[in-house]
Protein backbone atom coordinates (compact mmCIF):
# COMPACT_ATOMS: atom_id res chain seq x y z
CA UNK A 1 0.00 0.00 0.00
CA UNK A 2 1.21 2.91 -1.39
CA UNK A 3 1.77 6.04 2.24
CA UNK A 4 0.58 8.48 -0.29
CA UNK A 5 -1.62 10.89 1.28
CA UNK A 6 -5.43 10.18 -0.30
CA UNK A 7 -7.58 12.67 -0.95
CA UNK A 8 -11.24 12.71 -0.85
CA UNK A 9 -11.57 13.17 -5.00
CA UNK A 10 -9.31 11.92 -7.57
CA UNK A 11 -10.35 13.17 -10.74
CA UNK A 12 -11.87 16.42 -9.85
CA UNK A 13 -9.46 16.59 -6.91
CA UNK A 14 -7.48 20.55 -8.56
CA UNK A 15 -10.99 21.74 -10.48
CA UNK A 16 -12.26 24.89 -8.87
CA UNK A 17 -8.72 25.22 -7.31
CA UNK A 18 -6.23 25.88 -10.12
CA UNK A 19 -6.73 28.42 -12.75
CA UNK A 20 -7.33 25.84 -15.87
CA UNK A 21 -5.60 28.50 -17.72
CA UNK A 22 -2.42 28.64 -15.98
CA UNK A 23 0.11 25.54 -16.67
CA UNK A 24 2.20 27.04 -13.89
CA UNK A 25 -0.62 26.29 -11.70
CA UNK A 26 -0.97 22.60 -13.02
CA UNK A 27 2.44 21.71 -12.65
CA UNK A 28 2.94 23.23 -8.81
CA UNK A 29 -0.13 20.55 -7.97
CA UNK A 30 1.36 17.45 -10.11
CA UNK A 31 0.68 17.94 -13.72
CA UNK A 32 2.66 15.50 -15.76
CA UNK A 33 4.74 14.45 -12.74
CA UNK A 34 3.64 10.71 -14.11
CA UNK A 35 4.45 10.97 -17.60
CA UNK A 36 7.85 12.54 -16.18
CA UNK A 37 8.35 9.44 -14.12
CA UNK A 38 7.49 7.16 -17.09
CA UNK A 39 10.49 8.04 -18.85
CA UNK A 40 12.88 8.77 -15.17
CA UNK A 41 11.99 5.46 -14.23
CA UNK A 42 12.16 4.05 -17.60
CA UNK A 43 8.98 2.24 -16.95
CA UNK A 44 8.14 0.24 -20.21
CA UNK A 45 4.53 -0.13 -22.46
CA UNK A 46 3.90 -2.96 -21.17
CA UNK A 47 4.71 -2.02 -17.86
CA UNK A 48 2.54 1.07 -17.71
CA UNK A 49 -0.47 -1.43 -19.31
CA UNK A 50 0.56 -3.67 -16.24
CA UNK A 51 0.15 -0.83 -13.78
CA UNK A 52 -3.32 0.24 -15.40
CA UNK A 53 -4.57 -3.11 -15.52
CA UNK A 54 -3.34 -3.77 -11.42
CA UNK A 55 -5.66 -0.94 -10.26
CA UNK A 56 -8.87 -2.14 -11.52
CA UNK A 57 -9.76 0.97 -13.50
CA UNK A 58 -12.82 0.67 -15.59
CA UNK A 59 -14.27 2.50 -18.46
CA UNK A 60 -16.00 5.52 -17.17
CA UNK A 61 -17.92 6.10 -20.42
CA UNK A 62 -20.55 3.65 -19.22
CA UNK A 63 -19.60 0.29 -20.08
CA UNK A 64 -17.44 -0.72 -17.18
CA UNK A 65 -14.98 -2.32 -19.50
CA UNK A 66 -11.15 -2.74 -17.81
CA UNK A 67 -8.84 -0.22 -19.22
CA UNK A 68 -5.73 -1.75 -19.34
CA UNK A 69 -6.96 -4.85 -20.54
CA UNK A 70 -8.35 -2.85 -23.39
CA UNK A 71 -5.35 -1.19 -24.08
CA UNK A 72 -3.58 -4.46 -24.31
CA UNK A 73 -6.18 -5.73 -26.87
CA UNK A 74 -4.34 -2.86 -29.47
CA UNK A 75 -2.65 -3.92 -32.18
CA UNK A 76 0.89 -2.60 -32.84
CA UNK A 77 1.44 -0.65 -35.91
CA UNK A 78 3.38 2.29 -37.48
CA UNK A 79 0.49 4.17 -36.93
CA UNK A 80 -1.54 4.32 -34.09
CA UNK A 81 -3.94 6.55 -32.50
CA UNK A 82 -5.50 7.42 -28.59
CA UNK A 83 -9.22 8.65 -29.31
CA UNK A 84 -10.71 10.83 -26.43
CA UNK A 85 -14.51 10.74 -26.39
CA UNK A 86 -15.65 14.04 -24.71
CA UNK A 87 -19.01 14.27 -26.92
CA UNK A 88 -21.38 13.22 -23.95
CA UNK A 89 -24.56 13.60 -25.53
CA UNK A 90 -26.41 11.74 -22.63
CA UNK A 91 -29.32 13.91 -21.18
CA UNK A 92 -28.43 15.14 -18.17
CA UNK A 93 -24.86 14.44 -18.37
CA UNK A 94 -22.01 17.16 -17.85
CA UNK A 95 -18.93 15.64 -16.18
CA UNK A 96 -16.67 15.47 -18.39
CA UNK A 97 -17.46 19.28 -19.90
CA UNK A 98 -16.81 20.17 -16.16
CA UNK A 99 -13.66 17.87 -16.19
CA UNK A 100 -12.33 19.74 -19.12
CA UNK A 101 -12.82 23.39 -18.11
CA UNK A 102 -11.56 22.71 -14.46
CA UNK A 103 -8.27 20.41 -15.03
CA UNK A 104 -7.33 20.05 -18.93
CA UNK A 105 -3.60 19.52 -17.86
CA UNK A 106 -4.94 15.85 -16.23
CA UNK A 107 -6.46 14.86 -19.73
CA UNK A 108 -3.69 15.50 -21.93
CA UNK A 109 -1.59 13.86 -19.00
CA UNK A 110 -3.96 10.73 -19.49
CA UNK A 111 -3.64 10.49 -23.31
CA UNK A 112 -0.42 11.10 -23.68
CA UNK A 113 0.33 7.73 -21.03
CA UNK A 114 -1.98 6.19 -23.09
CA UNK A 115 -0.46 6.72 -26.10
CA UNK A 116 3.24 5.88 -24.68
CA UNK A 117 1.40 2.56 -23.49
CA UNK A 118 0.13 1.00 -26.73
CA UNK A 119 2.69 2.98 -29.37
CA UNK A 120 0.43 6.16 -30.21
CA UNK A 121 2.09 9.40 -31.20
CA UNK A 122 -1.36 11.20 -32.28
CA UNK A 123 -4.16 11.50 -30.10
CA UNK A 124 -7.97 13.65 -31.11
CA UNK A 125 -10.28 14.46 -28.56
CA UNK A 126 -13.60 14.70 -29.82
CA UNK A 127 -15.97 17.07 -27.67
CA UNK A 128 -19.38 18.16 -27.98
CA UNK A 129 -19.96 21.04 -29.99
CA UNK A 130 -21.91 22.71 -27.81
CA UNK A 131 -19.02 22.88 -25.21
CA UNK A 132 -17.46 25.72 -26.18
CA UNK A 133 -15.52 27.19 -23.23
CA UNK A 134 -14.52 23.35 -22.53
CA UNK A 135 -13.11 23.42 -26.31
CA UNK A 136 -11.44 27.27 -25.45
CA UNK A 137 -9.80 25.60 -22.45
CA UNK A 138 -8.36 22.62 -23.71
CA UNK A 139 -6.84 24.31 -26.83
CA UNK A 140 -5.27 26.86 -24.99
CA UNK A 141 -3.94 23.75 -22.21
CA UNK A 142 -2.36 22.12 -25.69
CA UNK A 143 -0.80 25.39 -26.72
CA UNK A 144 0.42 25.38 -23.33
CA UNK A 145 1.85 22.17 -22.90
CA UNK A 146 3.78 22.37 -26.57
CA UNK A 147 5.22 25.19 -26.14
CA UNK A 148 6.27 24.28 -23.14
CA UNK A 149 7.52 21.27 -24.86
CA UNK A 150 5.51 18.73 -23.14
CA UNK A 151 3.46 17.95 -26.36
CA UNK A 152 5.27 17.03 -29.77
CA UNK A 153 8.57 15.68 -30.57
CA UNK A 154 11.09 14.43 -27.29
CA UNK A 155 8.94 14.54 -24.30
CA UNK A 156 11.10 15.04 -21.82
CA UNK A 157 14.26 14.78 -23.84
CA UNK A 158 13.07 11.59 -24.37
CA UNK A 159 12.64 9.32 -27.62
CA UNK A 160 8.28 9.98 -26.54
CA UNK A 161 6.39 11.85 -29.09
CA UNK A 162 3.00 12.80 -28.79
CA UNK A 163 0.18 15.63 -29.94
CA UNK A 164 -2.96 16.02 -29.73
CA UNK A 165 -5.70 17.57 -31.95
CA UNK A 166 -9.10 18.71 -31.05
CA UNK A 167 -11.87 18.20 -32.78
CA UNK A 168 -15.80 19.36 -32.70
CA UNK A 169 -18.40 17.39 -32.63
CA UNK A 170 -21.98 18.28 -34.59
CA UNK A 171 -24.36 17.34 -32.06
CA UNK A 172 -25.18 14.27 -33.02
CA UNK A 173 -26.03 11.88 -29.79
CA UNK A 174 -25.09 8.50 -32.14
CA UNK A 175 -21.70 9.93 -32.57
CA UNK A 176 -20.92 9.09 -28.91
CA UNK A 177 -20.73 5.51 -30.35
CA UNK A 178 -17.16 4.79 -30.79
CA UNK A 179 -17.19 3.36 -34.41
CA UNK A 180 -19.60 6.57 -35.30
CA UNK A 181 -17.50 9.07 -33.21
CA UNK A 182 -14.53 7.25 -35.76
CA UNK A 183 -16.21 7.45 -38.38
CA UNK A 184 -17.10 11.68 -37.75
CA UNK A 185 -13.20 12.38 -37.18
CA UNK A 186 -12.80 10.81 -40.62
CA UNK A 187 -15.24 13.45 -42.06
CA UNK A 188 -18.46 11.54 -42.69
CA UNK A 189 -21.45 11.08 -41.52
CA UNK A 190 -21.37 9.83 -37.93
CA UNK A 191 -23.03 5.93 -38.81
CA UNK A 192 -21.83 3.23 -36.89
CA UNK A 193 -19.72 0.31 -38.08
CA UNK A 194 -20.37 -3.62 -37.94
CA UNK A 195 -18.33 -4.93 -35.60
CA UNK A 196 -16.14 -6.70 -35.59
CA UNK A 197 -13.13 -5.68 -36.34
CA UNK A 198 -13.03 -3.41 -33.35
CA UNK A 199 -11.42 -0.10 -33.04
CA UNK A 200 -7.98 -1.69 -31.26
CA UNK A 201 -7.64 -3.54 -34.60
CA UNK A 202 -9.09 -1.43 -36.97
CA UNK A 203 -9.97 2.12 -35.90
CA UNK A 204 -9.51 5.61 -37.10
CA UNK A 205 -8.23 5.63 -40.71
CA UNK A 206 -8.70 1.92 -39.82
CA UNK A 207 -5.62 2.22 -38.07
CA UNK A 208 -5.47 0.14 -34.33
CA UNK A 209 -7.49 2.93 -32.13
CA UNK A 210 -8.03 3.77 -28.45
CA UNK A 211 -10.94 5.08 -27.54
CA UNK A 212 -11.49 6.29 -23.57
CA UNK A 213 -13.97 8.63 -22.71
CA UNK A 214 -12.62 11.61 -20.54
CA UNK A 215 -13.36 10.76 -16.59
CA UNK A 216 -11.03 7.33 -17.71
CA UNK A 217 -8.35 9.04 -19.30
CA UNK A 218 -8.35 11.62 -16.13
CA UNK A 219 -7.67 8.66 -13.63
CA UNK A 220 -4.53 7.86 -15.61
CA UNK A 221 -2.10 10.24 -13.93
CA UNK A 222 -3.05 9.76 -10.38
CA UNK A 223 -2.69 6.01 -10.99
CA UNK A 224 0.95 5.92 -12.76
CA UNK A 225 1.91 8.53 -9.99
CA UNK A 226 0.82 6.55 -6.77
CA UNK A 227 0.61 3.37 -7.61
CA UNK A 228 -2.07 0.41 -8.52
CA UNK A 229 -2.43 -0.01 -4.76
CA UNK A 230 -3.19 3.60 -3.73
CA UNK A 231 -6.15 3.23 -6.31
CA UNK A 232 -7.48 0.13 -5.08
CA UNK A 233 -7.79 1.93 -1.68
CA UNK A 234 -10.90 3.41 -2.92
CA UNK A 235 -14.18 1.76 -3.95
CA UNK A 236 -15.12 -1.65 -3.82
CA UNK A 237 -12.66 -4.48 -4.81
CA UNK A 238 -14.15 -5.17 -8.18
CA UNK A 239 -14.63 -1.66 -8.83
CA UNK A 240 -11.96 0.47 -8.10
CA UNK A 241 -11.92 3.97 -7.71
CA UNK A 242 -14.60 6.95 -7.77
CA UNK A 243 -17.21 7.86 -9.75
CA UNK A 244 -18.20 11.02 -11.01
CA UNK A 245 -21.98 11.94 -10.47
CA UNK A 246 -23.77 15.23 -12.17
CA UNK A 247 -26.78 15.21 -9.95
CA UNK A 248 -30.15 16.91 -10.85
CA UNK A 249 -33.78 16.97 -11.23
CA UNK A 250 -35.44 17.52 -7.85
CA UNK A 251 -32.83 17.94 -5.17
CA UNK A 252 -31.62 21.06 -3.24
CA UNK A 253 -28.38 21.21 -4.78
CA UNK A 254 -27.65 20.27 -8.33
CA UNK A 255 -24.17 20.07 -10.11
CA UNK A 256 -21.33 17.67 -9.67
CA UNK A 257 -19.71 15.50 -7.18
CA UNK A 258 -17.36 12.94 -6.60
CA UNK A 259 -17.73 9.89 -4.64
CA UNK A 260 -16.34 6.21 -4.28
CA UNK A 261 -17.50 3.86 -6.49
CA UNK A 262 -19.82 1.50 -4.01
CA UNK A 263 -21.61 4.50 -2.17
CA UNK A 264 -25.03 4.08 -1.53
CA UNK A 265 -27.84 6.04 -3.88
CA UNK A 266 -28.87 7.47 -1.01
CA UNK A 267 -25.35 9.12 0.15
CA UNK A 268 -25.03 11.09 -3.37
CA UNK A 269 -28.53 11.56 -2.94
CA UNK A 270 -29.03 13.49 0.94
CA UNK A 271 -24.90 14.39 1.24
CA UNK A 272 -23.44 15.68 -2.20
CA UNK A 273 -27.30 16.84 -3.06
CA UNK A 274 -29.15 17.98 -0.17
CA UNK A 275 -31.80 15.86 -0.27
CA UNK A 276 -35.18 15.96 -1.92
CA UNK A 277 -36.02 19.41 -2.76
CA UNK A 278 -38.55 20.73 -0.48
CA UNK A 279 -38.59 18.04 1.96
CA UNK A 280 -40.61 16.23 -0.47
CA UNK A 281 -40.69 12.49 -0.11
CA UNK A 282 -38.22 10.65 -2.98
CA UNK A 283 -39.77 8.72 -5.98
CA UNK A 284 -37.22 7.26 -8.06
CA UNK A 285 -34.52 8.49 -10.23
CA UNK A 286 -33.42 7.86 -13.44
CA UNK A 287 -29.51 6.59 -13.30
CA UNK A 288 -27.43 6.81 -16.43
CA UNK A 289 -29.06 9.45 -18.72
CA UNK A 290 -31.85 8.41 -21.50
CA UNK A 291 -30.24 5.11 -21.73
CA UNK A 292 -30.46 4.47 -17.96
CA UNK A 293 -33.12 2.95 -15.64
CA UNK A 294 -35.18 3.92 -13.24
CA UNK A 295 -34.92 3.07 -9.87
CA UNK A 296 -37.41 3.62 -7.01
CA UNK A 297 -37.02 3.94 -2.89
CA UNK A 298 -36.28 0.53 -2.36
CA UNK A 299 -32.90 0.61 -4.27
CA UNK A 300 -31.81 3.98 -1.95
CA UNK A 301 -29.77 1.92 -0.04
CA UNK A 302 -28.34 -0.31 -2.59
CA UNK A 303 -24.40 0.59 -3.80
CA UNK A 304 -23.43 3.08 -6.96
CA UNK A 305 -21.15 0.89 -8.82
CA UNK A 306 -21.12 -1.71 -12.05
CA UNK A 307 -22.15 -4.76 -10.38
CA UNK A 308 -24.16 -3.37 -7.35
CA UNK A 309 -26.68 -1.87 -10.23
CA UNK A 310 -26.55 -4.71 -12.67
CA UNK A 311 -28.45 -6.83 -9.95
CA UNK A 312 -30.83 -4.41 -9.83
CA UNK A 313 -31.08 -4.20 -13.98
CA UNK A 314 -29.74 -1.18 -14.26
CA UNK A 315 -26.64 0.66 -15.06
CA UNK A 316 -24.13 3.31 -14.32
CA UNK A 317 -23.96 4.71 -17.94
CA UNK A 318 -22.41 8.15 -18.20
CA UNK A 319 -23.21 8.91 -14.04
CA UNK A 320 -26.16 11.30 -14.47
CA UNK A 321 -28.83 10.49 -11.62
CA UNK A 322 -31.87 13.04 -12.07
CA UNK A 323 -34.18 12.58 -8.76
CA UNK A 324 -37.39 12.77 -9.10
CA UNK A 325 -40.02 13.49 -6.15
CA UNK A 326 -43.86 12.32 -5.24
CA UNK A 327 -44.99 14.48 -7.60
CA UNK A 328 -43.06 13.30 -10.65
CA UNK A 329 -44.93 12.00 -13.99
CA UNK A 330 -43.14 8.63 -15.36
CA UNK A 331 -45.27 8.43 -18.10
CA UNK A 332 -44.42 11.72 -18.92
CA UNK A 333 -40.45 11.31 -18.69
CA UNK A 334 -41.11 7.74 -20.63
CA UNK A 335 -42.73 9.74 -23.45
CA UNK A 336 -39.43 12.65 -22.86
CA UNK A 337 -36.65 9.71 -23.25
CA UNK A 338 -38.55 7.96 -25.93
CA UNK A 339 -39.25 11.51 -28.18
CA UNK A 340 -35.31 11.68 -27.85
CA UNK A 341 -34.37 8.42 -29.02
CA UNK A 342 -36.59 8.82 -32.03
CA UNK A 343 -34.69 12.29 -32.63
CA UNK A 344 -31.27 11.23 -32.32
CA UNK A 345 -31.96 8.28 -34.65
CA UNK A 346 -29.32 7.85 -36.99
CA UNK A 347 -31.70 5.81 -39.34
CA UNK A 348 -29.30 3.92 -40.67
CA UNK A 349 -30.67 0.01 -39.37
CA UNK A 350 -34.06 -0.01 -39.66
CA UNK A 351 -35.04 -1.71 -36.37
CA UNK A 352 -33.53 1.31 -34.96
CA UNK A 353 -35.66 3.98 -37.19
CA UNK A 354 -38.89 1.57 -37.32
CA UNK A 355 -38.70 0.94 -33.54
CA UNK A 356 -38.38 4.14 -32.11
CA UNK A 357 -41.33 5.88 -34.73
CA UNK A 358 -43.55 3.01 -33.19
CA UNK A 359 -42.84 3.09 -29.04
CA UNK A 360 -43.08 7.16 -29.46
CA UNK A 361 -46.50 6.76 -31.04
CA UNK A 362 -47.86 4.40 -28.28
CA UNK A 363 -45.75 6.61 -25.55
CA UNK A 364 -47.86 9.63 -27.18
CA UNK A 365 -51.08 7.79 -26.84
CA UNK A 366 -50.54 6.65 -23.44
CA UNK A 367 -49.93 9.95 -22.26
CA UNK A 368 -52.83 11.47 -23.77
CA UNK A 369 -54.87 9.34 -22.62
CA UNK A 370 -56.13 7.32 -25.42
CA UNK A 371 -54.11 4.51 -24.53
CA UNK A 372 -55.29 0.59 -25.47
CA UNK A 373 -55.52 -2.93 -23.99
CA UNK A 374 -51.54 -4.53 -25.17
CA UNK A 375 -49.92 -1.14 -25.39
CA UNK A 376 -47.44 -1.59 -22.52
CA UNK A 377 -46.64 -5.05 -23.88
CA UNK A 378 -46.21 -4.33 -27.33
CA UNK A 379 -43.49 -1.39 -26.16
CA UNK A 380 -41.79 -4.37 -24.36
CA UNK A 381 -42.18 -6.69 -27.55
CA UNK A 382 -40.70 -3.84 -29.75
CA UNK A 383 -38.25 -2.71 -27.43
CA UNK A 384 -37.20 -6.42 -26.91
CA UNK A 385 -36.81 -6.65 -30.66
CA UNK A 386 -34.79 -3.44 -30.75
CA UNK A 387 -32.08 -4.98 -28.35
CA UNK A 388 -31.27 -8.18 -30.31
CA UNK A 389 -30.70 -6.64 -33.58
CA UNK A 390 -30.15 -2.78 -33.93
CA UNK A 391 -26.46 -1.94 -35.08
CA UNK A 392 -25.66 0.48 -31.97
CA UNK A 393 -26.15 0.92 -28.62
CA UNK A 394 -28.86 3.63 -29.60
CA UNK A 395 -31.11 1.40 -30.71
CA UNK A 396 -29.75 -1.34 -27.98
CA UNK A 397 -30.44 0.29 -24.71
CA UNK A 398 -34.08 1.99 -25.16
CA UNK A 399 -35.52 -1.51 -23.28
CA UNK A 400 -33.98 -0.29 -19.83
CA UNK A 401 -35.81 2.75 -19.47
CA UNK A 402 -39.27 0.67 -20.67
CA UNK A 403 -38.64 -2.32 -18.66
CA UNK A 404 -37.45 -0.38 -15.90
CA UNK A 405 -40.08 2.27 -16.15
CA UNK A 406 -42.72 -0.51 -16.21
CA UNK A 407 -40.96 -2.44 -13.21
CA UNK A 408 -41.49 -0.02 -10.71
CA UNK A 409 -44.46 2.25 -12.08
CA UNK A 410 -46.51 0.19 -14.12
CA UNK A 411 -49.56 1.38 -12.24
CA UNK A 412 -48.96 5.14 -13.37
CA UNK A 413 -49.41 3.41 -16.96
CA UNK A 414 -52.62 1.67 -16.56
CA UNK A 415 -54.16 4.00 -15.09
CA UNK A 416 -54.24 6.04 -17.68
CA UNK A 417 -54.89 3.81 -20.31
CA UNK A 418 -58.08 2.22 -18.10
Amino acid sequence: MSNVKKPERIVLQNSGIIDPYSLEQAIAVGAYEAMAKIVKERISPDGVIDIVKASGLRGRGGAGFPTGLKWSFTAKGEQVYIVCNADEGEPGTFKDRLILEGDPHRLIEGMMIAGYAVGASKGYVYVRGEYGLSIERLQHAIDAARQAGLLGEHIFESNVSFDIEVKRGAGAYVCGEETSLIESIEGKRGYPRLKPPYPGAVGLWSKPTVVNNVETLANVPPIIRNGADWFRSYGTEKCPGTKVYTILGHVEKPGLTEAEMGTSLKHIIDTCGGGVKDGKRFKGALIGGAAGAFVCPDCLDKPMDFDGLQELSAVLGSGAILVLDEDAAIVEMLDGILTFFKHESCGQCAPCRAGTLALKTISGRIRQGEGRAGDLEKMIEIATAMEAVSLCPLGQSVLLPIQSALQHFRGEFEALIN
